[in-house]
């Protein structure tokens, strides 16, 4: 019987895993999103309801919910005093996932992040899981996406030659 139950757990997983996977295909598509950037939601996305999965596995084979609790609280006290010192990774993975579903700007926008202390302005280049890569002349800054959510970012218009399209044909 519990065989019957993991299979139908694995199939839901697989199925899942396969909607997901085009959901967020369809999605970066829609944004005109990299490729890559696509490719590093899906692997933290997949790795999170793969942890989800586990847990409900652990579940229906008949672990009790108090020894799953007292594992979980272990492991994520470990996971966490050893993160301690990297809190900003987490935090820039999480805001990785915020950029990627409603950040306003894409790669080849020209922004400038507001900042009392540096002018960071240019073009950005690349949107990853930890950084956004801003080119100005000839220099490449990363910017960190935890900041980059906390800062007002103002879209530079484009040049009047890349505003209109290129084959004289208007979108209405």
């Amino acid at each position: 019987m519990k065989f019957i139950v993991v299979a139908a757990l694995f199939a839901a997983y697989l199925i899942c895993l396969n909607v997901m996977s085009r959901a967020i295909a369809k999605f970066g598509n829609r944004k005109s999103v990299s490729i890559y950037r696509i490719e590093y939601i899906r692997k933290t996305l997949k790795m999170g309801l793969t942890t989800l999965f586990v847990i409900v596995l652990f579940l229906l084979l008949g672990i009790e919910y108090s020894q799953l609790t007292v594992f979980l609280s272990s492991v994520f006290a470990v996971i966490g005093v050893a993160l301690f010192a990297q809190w900003s990774i987490l935090s820039n993975m999480t805001a990785s996932l915020i950029i990627f579903f409603f950040f306003p700007y894409r790669v080849g926008d020209q922004v400038r992040v507001v900042d009392k202390d540096d002018d960071i302005s240019g073009c950005i280049e690349e949107i990853s899981l930890f950084h956004v890569l801003i080119r100005r002349e000839g220099e490449l800054i990363t910017y960190p996406n935890n900041l980059i959510l906390q800062k007002a970012v103002i879209k530079n218009p484009r040049p009047v030659a890349d505003a209109a399209p290129a084959s004289g044909d208007y979108e209405i």
